[in-house]
């Protein structure tokens, strides 16, 4: 990322809050149960939050030719202690599967070799993928995320002038910085076990991209804003996204009512 540490917390804070309320309906999104500080012995002091993703548009075909609508129903807790943060998500539908992905950003342009201290055993079986959000690389779960399209090889910002991220960035933009992320999923499920985690790698990877894209592209949003700025952003938007899913259920009680008589 072309942003400093200190930018790139508030650009990652700005970002969620931003796409959130994008991609939320009432029907379908993001429902925030709960966002609050937390502080604990080995996953540190930071804010903890818990979320429902409600994805059923986004269910691939193969899966929902078997599942009901609700099978991409996901449970999230995420411990935010920046600069490290660790997210788990879970399905009740599949209740044997689990994602959970552990971050650390790092001042650096991506050469670090083991930042997160795995063992010789898990380093055999990593898979090291290197994600450039100035790629204008599409995919099926590209276009499933969602958000505006951004196009940052042609992007520059008026108020940092920072942009044009064409081949090879990386290699001479100051400010840099480094999103690493260790992604473990499992999904002990017999024959469809492999194509599900193949799925949600495919989704993760995409979500990383398209989300850091957009961290970015609006740099002009939020190159202003504090920390505090943000937090209270954040904190309207939870209450917006739980208001949407409020009056979604309204609706459908008053559907289910006028069914009924």
């Amino acid at each position: 990322m072309p942003l400093s540490l200190e930018e790139y917390r508030v650009a990652q804070m700005y970002m969620v809050a931003k796409m959130q309320q994008y991609n939320t309906t009432g029907k379908e999104g993001v429902e925030v149960l709960e966002n609050r500080p937390f502080e604990d012995l080995q996953l540190g002091k930071g804010m903890y939050t818990r979320k429902v993703y409600h994805l059923q548009s986004k269910i691939p075909g193969w899966l929902a030719s078997f599942t009901p609508p609700n099978a991409l129903l996901l449970e999230e807790e995420a411990w935010n202690d920046f600069p490290n943060c660790k997210a788990v998500l879970k399905c009740p539908y599949f209740p044997r599967f689990k994602l959970t992905v552990d971050t650390v950003h790092v001042a650096d342009r991506g050469f670090s070799s083991n930042v997160h201290k795995l063992d010789d055993a898990s380093l055999a079986i990593r898979k090291v993928e290197m994600v450039d959000i100035g790629s204008d690389a599409t995919d099926y779960w590209s276009y499933m995320i969602g958000g505006p399209s951004v196009d940052l090889r042609t992007l520059i910002s008026k108020k940092t002038g920072r942009g044009l991220l064409s081949a090879g960035w990386q290699d001479t933009c100051t400010p840099v910085m480094t999103a690493y992320k260790l992604v473990t999923v499992d999904a002990p499920y017999w024959g469809f076990g492999y194509q599900l985690e193949q799925a949600i790698l495919g989704a993760e990877r995409a979500l990383f991209l398209e989300s850091h894209k957009h961290c970015f592209a609006w740099i002009d949003e939020w190159s202003e804003l504090s920390v505090e700025d943000v937090r209270q952003l954040e904190l309207e938007t939870d209450e917006k996204l739980k208001e949407a899913f409020r009056e979604q259920a309204k609706t459908l009680n008053g559907h289910n009512k006028k069914i009924a008589c």
